[in-house]
C-alpha cells in the first residue's frame, strides 16, 4: 500500500513524504531496507534507511514510481520512506525523462495506432522516390552553349567508374543491409530497425527529388555535352549568339537528354544523402561526441562519407560534372541527411543518441509527452496522489540506459536489461 501523508522536514520546513510499505502491491515496486517497516500492523519498529529499485510490471495497468534520490541518506524509526518535495535538493531529472510511459505494455489495438501514425511518411517518402524516377523522363530546359566553351569540349566516357547500378549498391543496399546488423549487434530492437529505415529513405526521397526537379530546370550542360551533341559538319556559333540543341545529330535520345542535366551531381547527392545517414547511424550507436575523444569511433563513423568522397570525385573524372556540381550536390545531401536523421533520432550530443525517438501516438486522449512539453518531475509528484494522471513517471537514466530500445516495450516486445539482481542496483545510496 503506498500513502501520502505530511512528515516534518526539519530546518527546511514540512515536506510531503510518500510512504511505501514493503507489502504493497506485487510487481510495483520493492523497497530494499534492512528490517520490515514499522507501520505496517504488527511489525517492530526499527531504524531503516531507504533504498529503492525498480522490478518489470506484471500488471500493465500499474505505473513504476520514479526514483527521487535524496540529499544524503536518511534513516527513520519507522517505515522506509523518502522525501518528496525537500528545499534541499532538487529532483534528479535523467536522459530517460522524455520517455512515455515507461514499462507500459500495449496490445494489438496501440501497434495499429503506431503503424497508422507513420503510415503517411512511408507514403510520403515512397511518393518522393517515384517522383525522382518519374522526373528522369521529363525533357527538361537545355540552355544555349558554345561551340568554342573548352569546358564542354572533354571526352563522353563510355564507361564511368560508378554506373547507375553501382550507385544504387552503395548508397541505397549497403546502408540498409549494415544498419540492421548494427541493431542486430548492439541493441536488438526493431523499433530502432523502422525508425533507421525510415529517416534513410526520408534523407534520399528528399534529396533524389530536389536533386531531379533542379536538373531539369537548371539545364547546365555537362562539361561532354558537346562530344554527346555531334553537331552537324561545319557548325558555328551564330554571330553575337549562341548555339541550341538544333545543331546536334545524336540519334540517342537518353544520351542527348542527359547532356543538359549537370547541375547539381545526382551521384554526389545521392551517395551523401545514403551513406551520410549511415554515418550519422554509426556516431550516435558509438556516442561519438560523449567528450572522450575516441578516434577509433571518429574514423569508424567517417567511413561511409569517405565513401560518398569518392563517389562524388568520380564524376569529375568522367567529366560528367562541374566540380560546383559536386560541391553543391554533396553539400544537399550531407543536410538532408542530417536533417532525416533528426527526425527520428536525438542530436548525436546526447546522451541517449543510441536510441531513436518513442513512438508518437496519443493513448486515452493524452498525448504522449515529448522533450519539448513536460512536467517537472516536482509537480509530478506534488501534484495529486499516486494514482492520479499528473503523476505520470519518469525514466530513471540507469533503468533507461540499461534498456535495449525506447519503443520495444510500448510495441509489445521485452525490452532487455544487463542484471536486475536487486543486490546488485546501482541505484542505491552510497
Amino acid at each position: 500500500m503506498c500513502v501520502q501523508s505530511k512528515g516534518s522536514g526539519g530546518a527546511s520546513g514540512t515536506n510531503n513524504i510518500l510512504w511505501c510499505c514493503l507489502h504493497g502491491p506485487p510487481g510495483l515496486v520493492s523497497i530494499l531496507s534492512s528490517t520490515p517497516p514499522a507501520l505496517i500492523p504488527g511489525s517492530p519498529p526499527a531504524p531503516t534507511t531507504c533504498l529503492m529499485s525498480y522490478r518489470r510490471l506484471e500488471d500493465p495497468e500499474e505505473y513504476p514510481l520514479h526514483q527521487i534520490r535524496p540529499a544524503h541518506p536518511q534513516t527513520f524509526s519507522g517505515a522506509p520512506v523518502y522525501p518528496v518535495n525537500s528545499s534541499e535538493r532538487e529532483p534528479v531529472r535523467t536522459a530517460g525523462d522524455d520517455m512515455p510511459f515507461p514499462g507500459k505494455r500495449f496490445g494489438r489495438a496501440y501497434r495499429t495506432r503506431v503503424f497508422l501514425s507513420y503510415a503517411p511518411d512511408w507514403v510520403l517518402c515512397i511518393g518522393l522516390s517515384a517522383a525522382f524516377f518519374a522526373l528522369d523522363k521529363v525533357p527538361g530546359f537545355k540552355r544555349e552553349f558554345s561551340l568554342t566553351d573548352t569546358s564542354l569540349l572533354h571526352t563522353f566516357a563510355v564507361h564511368e567508374r560508378v554506373p547507375d547500378w553501382l550507385l544504387y549498391v552503395i548508397f541505397a543496399a549497403a546502408p540498409l543491409t549494415l544498419m540492421p546488423i548494427i541493431n542486430l549487434i548492439l541493441l536488438r530492437s526493431l523499433w530502432d530497425w523502422h525508425s533507421s529505415w525510415l529517416g534513410w529513405l526520408l534523407s534520399c526521397s528528399i534529396t533524389g527529388a530536389i536533386t531531379q526537379f533542379s536538373k531539369i530546370t537548371v539545364g547546365r550542360p555537362r562539361p561532354d555535352l558537346i562530344d554527346r551533341c555531334q553537331p552537324i559538319s561545319g557548325a558555328v556559333d551564330p554571330p553575337l549568339g549562341l548555339s541550341t540543341v538544333a545543331i546536334c545529330t545524336q540519334t540517342d535520345v537518353g544520351i542527348l537528354r542527359d547532356g543538359w542535366r549537370s547541375f547539381p551531381s545526382g551521384h554526389s547527392s545521392l551517395s551523401f544523402a545514403g551513406l551520410g545517414f549511415l554515418s550519422f547511424y554509426l556516431a550516435g550507436k558509438l556516442h561519438l561526441f560523449d567528450e572522450r575523444g575516441h578516434t577509433v569511433k571518429a574514423w569508424i563513423s567517417l567511413v561511409p562519407l569517405s565513401g560518398a568522397a569518392l563517389v562524388a570525385i568520380s564524376r569529375t573524372m568522367d567529366y560528367r560534372h562541374h566540380w560546383q556540381d559536386v560541391l553543391t550536390g554533396s553539400t544537399l545531401g550531407i543536410v538532408v541527411a542530417y536533417f532525416g536523421y533528426r527526425q527520428y533520432y536525438p542530436p548525436l550530443s546526447s546522451q541517449i543518441c543510441h536510441l531513436p525517438y518513442p513512438p508518437r501516438v496519443h493513448r486515452g486522449g493524452q498525448a504522449l509527452p515529448t522533450h519539448h512539453s513536460r512536467p517537472s518531475e516536482a509537480q509530478a509528484l506534488s501534484s495529486g496522489p499516486p494514482d492520479s494522471l499528473s503523476m505520470r513517471p519518469r525514466m530513471p537514466e540507469p533503468r533507461y540506459s540499461d534498456r535495449h530500445s525506447i519503443g520495444d516495450e510500448e510495441m509489445g516486445r521485452p525490452s532487455v536489461t544487463r542484471d536486475t539482481d536487486p543486490s546488485k542496483d546501482d541505484l542505491r545510496h552510497p
